[in-house]
């Protein structure tokens, strides 16, 4: 008991300020890697608040750069925390931290798309699907180019219950720009309603929980930035493959002013697109009208359940992609005989 009393008053030492250690480093945000440094304590603390109760926690987190999140985690009274960071030129600075809390705070100079969290931490901390989160978070503030990749990785994850969550529903906690963070939460019919709020949506419980004005980060993006909080739902609303989920989804959202059934229909074949798009929707019991932002989660489940039904009675057709078979078309040559063959079709 004395040490968890002990970790939980945890404080760093007076350290330098975060502006200092950009200074003293030579730091600055390289563009191409679209990072954004936030350098107000008073912000990290925050967003550190709003991932709940770290007190004891393991915790990852990602794109730590010069280490403001990092600093507010610590001070959470972590029992440990694990960085991973890409770029070399934070390592030092992160260093400085690690020092300044001895054993609590772990750097690996690594990719997050690659990196195997799932052998990170003490097998101990793993609990059963069905059982409240373990101690275990993932808080991060992402660089835009790779939110959206990142996430989905993630979500995949939690489909198969691996990476991140082999230790159980691991919450996440991240920072998107303000318009990732809109779809990621956007209700059905929506404006921001898409690809992305559905993904997320059958997966987990999903709250944008702050907002930061984009003149808190330097450089000073062009955007507001949302944070938002993800917990897996013990039961995914969609009971199918995330591969036939997502796949279904991104083929509903690719004409998104238009009916629906325009996107669905590149689900097939062109030479029995109209019957199969029909036998779809009707088995799916979706009106073919409805725009792509006004289907929910229901009846995404019923298209996949339909969907996953006709691949079954047709094993070659869920590998059918109706870009390829564009692409065969246009490179085939239209003189002579090839002209007749099409209009055969």
């Amino acid at each position: 008991m004395a040490a968890s009393g002990k970790l939980s008053t945890f404080r760093l030492p007076p350290l330098p300020t975060i502006r200092e250690i950009i200074k003293l480093f030579r730091l600055h945000a390289m563009k191409q890697l679209s990072q954004n440094f936030l350098l107000d304590l008073r912000l990290t603390d925050k967003i550190v608040k709003k991932a709940g109760n770290l007190t004891n926690a393991y915790v990852y987190e990602v794109g730590p750069g010069p280490g403001g999140i990092t600093r507010s985690i610590l001070n959470a009274g972590v029992a440990e925390l694990l960085v991973v960071e890409k770029d070399s030129r934070f390592i030092p600075g992160l260093q400085m931290l690690s020092d300044a809390a001895p054993g609590k705070l772990r750097i690996v100079h690594g990719d997050v798309l690659t990196f195997k969290v799932e052998k990170a931490f003490p097998g101990t901390l793993k609990r059963k699907w069905e059982d409240d989160p373990p101690d275990v978070h993932i808080i991060g503030n992402l660089p835009f180019s790779v939110s959206t990749p990142l996430i989905i990785q993630w979500l995949e994850n939690v489909s198969q219950q691996d990476g991140p969550f082999t230790y159980g529903r691991t919450p996440m906690t991240l920072t998107f720009q303000k318009e990732v963070a809109e779809r990621l939460v956007a209700s059905t019919g929506s404006k921001q309603r898409s690809r992305l709020s559905v993904m997320a949506q059958y997966l987990c419980h999903v709250q944008h929980i702050l907002t930061i004005p984009g003149r808190a980060f330097v450089p000073k993006p062009e955007v507001d930035v949302g944070v938002v909080r993800l917990v897996p739902l013990t039961r995914p609303g969609i009971q199918q493959p995330f591969k036939l989920v997502e796949k279904v989804v991104q083929h509903t959202f690719q004409f998104r002013r238009k009916h629906c059934h325009h996107g669905l229909g590149m689900l097939f074949p062109e030479a029995r697109r109209p019957e199969s798009t029909e036998a779809l929707l009707q088995r799916a019991d979706v009106e073919p009208t409805l725009r792509p932002g006004h289907l929910s989660v229901a009846h995404f489940r019923r298209l996949c359940d339909a969907y996953r039904h006709m691949c079954d009675r047709d094993p070659g057709l869920f590998a059918y992609n109706f870009r390829e078979e564009l692409r065969q078309k246009k490179s085939r040559p239209q003189t002579g005989e090839a002209w007749r063959e099409s209009d055969s079709l």
